[in-house]
């Protein structure tokens, strides 16, 4: 296993083939700044070319899991000019918006699950990314927000896109007409999110019992689960019946069904051997 890659908008550590990343920028509210859209993405690629896990955990440090989108993402002349001809500067921002997008959708492509653990605060662009992790788990004081309407304009990252397959499309547009706060309590009862839980601590705690369930499972069956939910979100039941059985045409061998018979038969927990790292072309 090699050594991970360190980040100034998280810390990230692997133990017992569970990755832990933690936004850890409490004094700024844990913003996504320009360096966390950065970075995000190469620590999903990270995890899966250099660690041996098998689940991800995202977590948070401070008062909020994160205040949403560093405004200065939007005002750095670099990334987004606002002189210029109006047609160059419009297809600028498209394609600016597009790498914001698939910052997040980083969580969706990495082959292994990922669970959120939200305390506090979940605003604006921080909601666009836990709309994006595989399950997502809260504290009792935590909130969401589609901030974004408040501030005039239209969330553009993913919340629109994804939050209405995962609870009622009229509470979502709700949300978003309106950028009221969605509750713990309501967003469980909604089945947003998959428990709620007293305090911070308790919380991570929880989430990583979970994670270390995950982890104990087959991961060539766990990354098929994730493939095949994702493609079948997104396609019709006949498509993804089809995609199902050529998948498993394909990945689908005997081995880790044998060592989990053979681990019961002994009363043993089985052991299963790590997915090939996901590696550049021609990356040793």
């Amino acid at each position: 296993m090699s050594e991970l890659s360190t980040y100034e908008s998280f810390a990230v550590s692997v133990e017992s083939k569970i990755a832990h990343v933690q936004f850890n920028r409490p004094e700024s509210l844990n913003s996504m700044n320009k360096a966390f859209w950065l970075e995000l993405p190469r620590c999903m690629q990270d995890i899966e070319a250099n660690t041996d896990a098998r689940v991800i955990v995202v977590s948070s440090t401070g008062k909020h899991f994160s205040a949403g989108m560093d405004l200065g993402v939007f005002t750095d002349p670099k990334a987004v000019p606002m002189s210029g001809d109006p047609g160059r500067m419009a297809e600028n921002l498209r394609r600016v918006v597009m790498q914001l997008q698939d910052t997040l959708t980083s969580l969706e492509t990495v082959r292994l699950p990922v669970l959120a653990a939200i305390h506090g605060g979940c605003i604006g662009g921080a909601l666009d990314l836990v709309c994006a992790a595989d399950s997502r788990y809260c504290t009792e004081d935590a909130y969401f927000t589609i901030k974004e309407t408040e501030l005039g304009m239209t969330a553009d990252v993913g919340t629109l896109q994804r939050l209405p397959k995962l609870m009622p499309e009229g509470v979502v547009r709700e949300l978003a007409y309106t950028g009221r706060k969605l509750t713990a309590q309501e967003a469980n009862r909604l089945g947003f999110v998959n428990a709620v839980y007293p305090d911070q601590q308790s919380l991570v705690a929880g989430v990583m019992e979970i994670a270390a369930k995950i982890a104990a499972n087959s991961p060539l069956a766990v990354t098929g689960c994730k493939e095949m939910l994702n493609y079948s979100r997104d396609h019709t039941v006949a498509d993804s019946l089809k995609y199902m059985a050529t998948w498993q045409a394909g990945m689908f061998r005997p081995t880790d069904m044998m060592k989990t018979f053979q681990a019961k038969a002994q009363k043993q927990t089985p052991q299963y051997d790590d997915l090939f790292p996901v590696k550049g072309l021609f990356e040793k």
